[in-house]
């Protein structure tokens, strides 16, 4: 799904429930990253505490999957 289209929370609570409920954890990486561009990675960031570069990296394919990271990212890109 483009970022584009992630215009309201209940635009990306539709799209996150789709996602969980596929169980990929890979769609699910791709989603947050979806959803991060919707919201601005910069807002993002700062919004989580996390540097933008991290935040980039962490969503990339290669990216970190520590879930502290993910649960900030999450927190802070859904339900913001």
């Amino acid at each position: 799904m483009a970022a584009e289209t992630l215009n309201t929370k209940e635009d990306i609570a539709a799209y996150l429930d789709a996602v969980l409920e596929d169980g990929d954890p890979e769609l699910l990486k791709a989603a947050l990253g979806d959803i991060a561009r919707a919201k601005g990675m910069t807002e993002l960031a700062r919004a989580s505490g996390l540097g933008r570069a991290n935040l980039y990296k962490a969503l990339s394919s290669e990216g970190n999957r520590s879930s502290r990271l993910w649960r900030k990212s999450c927190a802070h890109s859904a339900f913001d």
